[in-house]
């Protein structure tokens, strides 16, 4: 049968619509429905199947991408192994977050770190072996422990990396609540443990902790931290968006990895997620920041959009599918 890309999409067919199989894909997302560790709100363990069951209404044709879904996009079978690990894992984990954290002794705590090392260790296989195929790998989450494995194996075949990452959040807490893998450690971890990292620019960023502020302020330039409020005070000022775009850019190596947690977002076009926060990007500003990724010759080698919650309608789902198609297009451009 040949595909009609302006024909609807069948409730059956693969993301956006797609009938790609994972070796006729350009781009492989790697679904990683775990969630252990989300300290407020929850629910983006869902966030893979959401995104799916919302992609087949996304139109494919983009004004700024032209067909990039020729390339292929194809989204691999949510593992049930890994959903098994996220009930188990967040079932001991609510007990420590209800008390306000426990020491990295506590059993509870040890059982939820060997969850997030076996997921760790899970993601970081299936992006390598992705990478080494040629492909471009996405990691669709879940909460933001889980692309951990994704930076390392991309970290890995490229070293002198670039993360461009896009949060309310500044996720450098060490071991938030007494867990390793928290979602709110994820840049902590990286920046510990991942050497092929030579800088992490953050942007959107509206809420942290100062031991976090401390550790951007120590990292020697490791790490460019673009805060919302900033941003907003010189738009408010006169200046142009696209200006703090490049300025956040021309940090950034020639080999980048995106992290966007969606509630980097302005929390209206994303209300369900684990822990809104007002301000962040409008979804117009998100799109505009990425492409410029592209425009300036960088190449966005892999990413990752997690966080995704959806709620009793399709609204965060819908932006989500939006955002990863955008996320998709502008890795595909930038490769070429």
């Amino acid at each position: 049968m040949t595909f009609d890309p302006n024909a609807a999409a069948s409730a059956d067919s693969g993301i956006f619509g797609l009938p790609c199989s994972e070796a006729e894909a350009a781009v492989v997302l790697v679904p990683v429905p775990f969630a252990a560790t989300v300290s407020y709100g929850g629910g983006s363990e869902r966030g893979p199947a959401a995104i799916l069951a919302a992609s087949r209404q996304v139109d494919l044709y983009d004004l700024q991408w032209g067909r990039a879904y020729e390339a292929g996009i194809h989204l691999q079978p949510e593992p049930a192994e890994l959903h098994a690990l996220h009930v188990a894992a967040r079932r001991q984990a609510e007990g420590v977050i209800a008390r306000g954290g426990a020491s990295a002794s506590d059993p509870a705590v040890v059982a939820v770190d060997a969850a997030g090392a076996r997921v760790n260790d899970h993601v970081r296989r299936a992006t390598a072996a992705l990478l080494a195929a040629g492909k471009i790998p996405g990691i669709v989450g879940g909460d933001h422990s889980v692309p951990f494995g994704a930076i390392a194996a991309v970290a890995d075949r490229y070293p002198q990396l670039g993360i461009l990452h896009v949060d309310a959040h500044a996720d450098l807490r060490v071991a938030y609540e007494g867990f390793r893998w928290s979602h709110a450690s994820i840049m902590d971890n990286v920046l510990r443990d991942v050497a092929g990292v030579r800088r992490l620019v953050q942007v959107g960023i509206r809420d942290f902790c100062e031991q976090e502020l401390d550790s951007i302020a120590g990292s020697g330039g490791r790490v460019v931290t673009h805060f919302d409020r900033e941003w907003q005070r010189r738009r408010l000022r006169g200046a142009a968006f696209d200006a703090s775009c490049r300025e956040a850019i021309d940090a950034l190596p020639e080999h980048v990895y995106v992290s966007f947690d969606i509630d980097g977002l302005d929390p209206a076009l994303c209300p369900h997620t684990g822990t809104p926060v007002p301000g962040g990007l409008s979804f117009a500003e998100a799109v505009h920041l990425i492409a410029a990724v592209v425009e300036s010759g960088r190449r966005i080698v892999a990413f990752d959009l997690v966080e995704v919650a959806p709620g009793d309608d399709e609204w965060d789902a819908n932006v989500g599918a939006r955002l990863l198609y955008q996320l998709c297009g502008a890795a595909l451009h930038s490769r070429r």
